[in-house]
């Protein structure tokens, strides 16, 4: 499988090369993004180290328009310049109301949160909850998040972390605070080439005027010591236990998928097919729907690029969190609307296609809080990749198919909304569209739960607990079966089939969101998060508001021709 990924990771590199650039930002000349470090169970570059901490403690991967690597190696080499600057990120209200703190600030600095005489008392509280296994409600999550927040700063700065050099035995590689005899020399020679180099850096991106001036061979001089400085170091790291130590051309890897980004372009080509299609639609130009014909094609191959990546780098299919499910619909709701597209060549089912594909990427990559997109270890409940690929992918795909039909069906109740003759037959069409979509993902989803009682017999020793997971998944099943019999029978119509499609979602939303960030219970611990709630819930509100009120329209008008 590593060697089939590593194959289609060179071809589609080939394929990208050729287009736009993907990342105008990437900083691949710097040496210390490939620095190996060990954190979090797994050896990664430190670029996705510094971005991973940075994105947990400030909120973002760049403070000031600085990148990540060079914030956290200041934050280790001179912390004081850090303790009294506001970069520490608190969003809960109620939280700066218990420590006292302004509460129309939401950054803060290290010595404010520190310092402050009730820190100890609102992390004991958490510690109790804790102790007590009981949920965590928005509150608590927030103390939660600050206390990591603390201890990983706190971490860097007195040289806990990164953790640098693999043992001679053991796995727990050694970080740079505890660095002995050449090593520790060998860091700070290239700390001291890493401070130099800094001035420089801020004068090219600043024009600051008040540095003095530096010639760009002596940049380049300076750059070469940085590179040479850690080239020595990782080869003398490297020489303490080579068998741990990360392979190059997977750090570079890693890396460069960072840098990239591909399931943020990929969402911006949905977006600009969408686009094309609507006016395809709306002019009927042939032109503009091979447009976005391609556009689509190319967020597609996107998407592919990033899970070969993903699942090359961690050695697994890569659905295992709330992030790369998000992702793998989006990848589930395109290829289904190439398929009925391709067969209908309608406008209506690529359009959903790339709505459904623009929604799920924008959220993962706007959510990164919510939707962690770092590459973790398995949890060991998912530790057989058999499994993890059967049923995991076929139920997340089946969402996929679900999803497609809900954007249809609100497609279609836009079209009743208009109410004139020419739409009727596009009615007719667009919910036959949903129709099959549906069919698609109750054809997954079955299964998917079947298997998935196989795996809970082989994990858990019982094929159906009435886990939540389970409980709410049959939940949707049935729904969807329901939805399709109705329509089957002729009980319900175009209307019903649509706005069923939309309603429908909302037992989707329940049980892959729900259970996983409201309720919190179950053995499907792995999947557990906190946030975003009130946008779910405001989501869920407005699309039954919007059936509802297509409803209402449709029996006024109904009443209405009947009166004449």
């Amino acid at each position: 499988m590593k060697s089939f990924l590593t194959s289609l990771v060179l071809v589609l590199s080939v394929v990208l090369s050729l287009g736009i650039s993907l990342s105008a930002n990437a900083r691949s000349t710097d040496p210390l993004e490939y620095l190996p470090v060990q954190d979090q169970g797994r050896v990664k570059p430190f670029d996705t180290f510094a971005r991973e901490t940075l994105q947990l403690i400030w909120g973002k991967q760049t403070f000031e328009g600085r990148p990540a690597v060079e914030i956290v190696m200041t934050w280790l080499l001179v912390p004081q310049l850090w303790d009294q600057k506001q970069f520490i990120t608190i969003d809960h209200k109620g939280l700066k109301e218990a420590l006292n703190l302004k509460v129309t600030e939401k950054h803060f600095s290290p010595s404010d949160i520190f310092t402050n005489s009730r820190i100890s008392l609102v992390f004991q509280e958490l510690a109790t909850r804790r102790e007590a296994k009981e949920k965590l409600d928005p509150y608590f999550q927030a103390v939660q998040r600050l206390e990591n927040q603390l201890g990983t700063y706190d971490a860097v700065r007195t040289a806990q972390m990164p953790r640098v050099v693999p043992p001679k035995e053991g796995d727990a590689w050694i970080p740079v605070g505890s660095l002995q005899g050449g090593l520790r020399e060998k860091f700070v020679e290239l700390s001291r080439t890493f401070i130099s180099a800094l001035p420089q850096e801020k004068q090219q991106d600043k024009k600051d005027a008040s540095l003095p001036a530096v010639s760009p061979e002596e940049i380049k001089k300076n750059g070469e010591a940085l590179k040479t400085a850690t080239e020595q170091f990782i080869a003398l790291a490297r020489a303490e236990n080579p068998a741990l130590y990360a392979v190059d051309s997977d750090l570079r890897l890693e890396v460069h998928y960072r840098h990239v980004h591909p399931f943020m372009w990929a969402w911006v080509l949905y977006l600009l097919s969408a686009i094309a299609v609507s006016f395809a639609w709306y002019s009927a130009s042939s032109k503009m729907y091979r447009g976005a014909w391609g556009l689509a094609i190319g967020g597609f191959l996107l998407t592919i690029y990033g899970f070969a990546i993903r699942s090359y780098l961690t050695g697994r299919p890569p659905v295992s969190n709330m992030y790369e499910t998000v992702v793998w619909v989006s990848f589930g709701a395109v290829l289904f609307a190439f398929i009925l597209e391709a067969i209908n060549r309608r406008y209506y089912v690529l359009l959903a296609g790339t709505i459904v594909g623009t929604l799920c990427l924008l959220t993962a990559d706007s959510a990164p809080v919510i939707l962690d997109r770092s590459l973790q270890p398995l949890e060991p409940v998912l530790r057989s990749t058999l499994w993890l690929t059967i049923h995991v992918l076929m139920i997340t795909i089946s969402y996929a198919a679900f999803f497609l039909a809900w954007c249809l069906g609100l497609i279609g109740l836009v079209m009743i909304l208009k109410g004139d003759s020419v739409n009727a037959e596009r009615v007719r069409s667009i919910t036959q569209a949903s129709y099959r979509a549906v069919q698609i993902g109750v054809v997954l989803l079955a299964p998917g739960i079947i298997l998935g009682g196989i795996w809970a017999d082989y994990s858990w020793g019982r094929f159906w607990g009435w886990d939540p997971k389970e409980t709410w998944a049959l939940i949707a099943l049935l729904g969807y079966i329901a939805l399709l019999h109705a329509r089957l029978t002729g009980w319900v119509q175009n209307f019903g089939m649509l706005a069923g499609s939309v309603v429908a979602s909302c037992l989707v939303m329940m049980c892959w969101y729900g259970v996983n960030f409201v309720l919190g219970a179950g053995l499907h611990s792995y999947g557990f998060g906190a946030g975003g709630v009130e946008y779910v819930t405001a989501f869920v509100i407005a699309q039954l508001i919007f059936v509802a009120y297509v409803a209402y329209i449709k029996m006024a008008r109904s009443k209405q021709v009947t009166s004449n």
